[in-house]
């Protein structure tokens, strides 16, 4: 039998915050959903959108929790319990303002950095065991206040830079369900590179 992983991708749900800098949990599982052909469907007993596909030897479920951030727990923890999913097969995708946009980072537990959704499934779970991805938005210049930085859309500039950071995360992904995490890691975390300026009249500049 096919072993079933779990992949959460955090956000808020509503036409109002599509595409915020928040959603970015919510925008992989997006990426995610259409690299593998997967449909969504509501799944209202565990307040959350899910989405099944099938992968070499796994058996995949994605949620996008519909509980509003910071209630991200009151969907994952019945999830985890109903299918008794042991924790080494649960990754949670979240935005983090203190990695910089284009950033990636992978890692198999830690502490929630402040992140409301994340502190959310922690309390829910009982535990931080679990592996998490964290996708940079990074922060406005001088800006200590964040709530109106993260309900915010990206630029055009860097939502072609977001696209990027998708499609490597999206790899980034596979490879933890293949490799496992250690390997995801070594490969893929890091910053993912803008596309160079080739505007009419624009020099790179060189070191």
């Amino acid at each position: 039998m096919d072993e079933l992983f779990l992949i959460v991708g955090l956000g808020n749900p509503g036409p109002e915050y599509a595409g915020t800098r928040h959603n970015a949990g919510f925008a992989l599982l997006q990426t995610l959903a259409e690299r593998w052909g997967a449909s969504w469907h509501e799944a209202r007993r565990f307040r959350a959108r899910v989405a099944r596909v099938r992968r070499p030897g796994r058996c995949l479920l994605l949620c996008q929790p519909q509980t509003f951030m910071n209630a991200s727990g009151e969907a994952v923890g019945p999830l985890v319990r109903f299918y008794r999913l042991p924790l080494e097969r649960l990754l949670v995708v979240l935005d983090d303002a203190d990695l910089p946009l284009g950033e990636i980072r992978l890692r198999p537990r830690g502490s929630s950095g402040g992140h409301h959704g994340l502190e959310s499934i922690q309390t829910a779970l009982g535990t931080s065991d679990f592996a998490r991805l964290r996708i940079g938005i990074g922060r406005a210049p001088g800006a200590r206040e964040i709530t109106n930085y993260v309900l915010s859309r990206f630029s055009p500039e860097e939502a072609a830079l977001v696209k990027k950071v998708l499609a490597r995360a999206a790899e980034q992904v596979e490879c933890w369900l293949t490799d496992g995490i250690h390997k995801a890691m070594s490969r893929y975390n890091g910053p993912v590179e803008p596309e160079p300026d080739r505007r009419p009249g624009h020099q790179q500049q060189t070191l």
